[in-house]
């Protein structure tokens, strides 16, 4: 065969597996859309399957890329404890400090005991300025404890991205398929694949709004004491003056208990107690009014034994005889 020969054999060749590549997707086209419903479930999970394949890479690029801090997801949660010499003052001014910074109060607990007084307060306030918002609510007084916690959250961020991305493309695949059921068992199984999908995505959703919120407000947990109160960190001193002030405290920590154990049972006392001591009050004046028992007569002792009873009149008196 000459070489023109061999090249039309090859052209007539490609044109041919072309040809035959284009018929076998028209054809794997038109079964998938003349296949019943019930199978479209399956379809879509394939074509989901494949859609983290395509997400991967990008998920991928952004974690591995040297992203600058302020474009990383970190949450900044902080904990610091003042002492200062008006609790309640310390605590109206971090909440106006706070709502000034664009923040809010998440938490107020307070307890008013004079010098003891303590207040604890959840503060939101963005990341931005987390660290100079702290430095002020140290400001306040003499910081006693500080501990700041950060976490970075830039790949779950990006990871949650990506399989919203997915779910949305399998929510809407399984729409489709929905769109195209022909009978009544093919729609039901297709309304609850898509329910279950759609409440798939939302659960996502909400977990990004989630890490959305804690890495654009960060939380700062301050404590306020007054200046007479003792804390754990602070519990290292020793001497007679301290042992004498614990003792005292427990002294009155269970003088109180024991006054609530009291007061409990003191309505039951009254409801039971008063008339068991009526009833036995009663009962001893019916017995002293009776009086004691009759008994048998007492028996005197004669020469030889007991005799009679004794008489209840005088003594008879003897006969005499008279002179003859």
């Amino acid at each position: 065969m000459s070489v023109r020969g061999r090249r039309v054999a090859l052209v007539a060749a490609g044109l041919a597996a072309l040809l035959g590549a284009g018929a076998c997707s028209a054809g794997g086209d038109s079964g998938s859309e003349s296949r019943p419903a019930a199978d479209a479930g399956g379809r879509a999970d394939a074509g989901a399957a494949g859609a983290p394949e395509q997400a991967a890479p990008a998920a991928g690029g952004a974690g591995g890329t040297d992203l600058r801090v302020d474009q990383r997801s970190i949450i900044y949660t902080g904990t610091i404890q003042v002492q200062v010499a008006d609790v309640d003052r310390a605590a109206r001014e971090a909440t106006d400090r706070v709502r000034a910074a664009g923040g809010f109060v998440g938490g107020d607990r307070r307890s008013s005991a004079s010098a003891d007084a303590r207040a604890e307060l959840t503060l939101r306030v963005p990341a931005d300025r987390f660290a100079g918002f702290v430095d002020e609510l140290v400001g306040l007084g003499r910081q006693q404890r500080r501990e700041i916690r950060t976490e970075d959250v830039t790949e779950q961020t990006v990871d949650l991205d990506a399989r919203i991305a997915t779910q949305k493309a399998r929510v809407d695949s399984a729409r489709r398929l929905l769109a195209r059921a022909t009978s009544i068992s093919d729609l039901v199984t297709l309304e609850n694949e898509v329910g279950r999908r759609e409440a798939d995505l939302a659960s996502l959703e909400a977990k990004k709004r989630r890490l959305a919120d804690l890495t654009a407000l960060s939380t700062v947990t301050v404590t306020f004491v007054g200046p007479d109160v003792s804390t754990a960190d602070e519990g290292t001193d020793l001497g007679f003056l301290v042992g004498l002030k614990g003792g005292w405290k427990v002294f009155v920590d269970v003088f109180f208990v024991a006054l609530t154990v009291l007061g409990a049972l003191l309505p039951f006392a009254v409801v039971i107690g008063v008339p068991t001591v009526l009833l036995v009050r009663a009962l001893r004046r019916r017995r002293a009014r009776r009086g004691p028992p009759a008994g048998p007569a007492p028996r005197v002792p004669g020469p030889t034994g007991p005799v009679g009873p004794l008489p209840s009149g005088p003594p008879p008196v003897p006969a005499t005889r008279s002179a003859p």
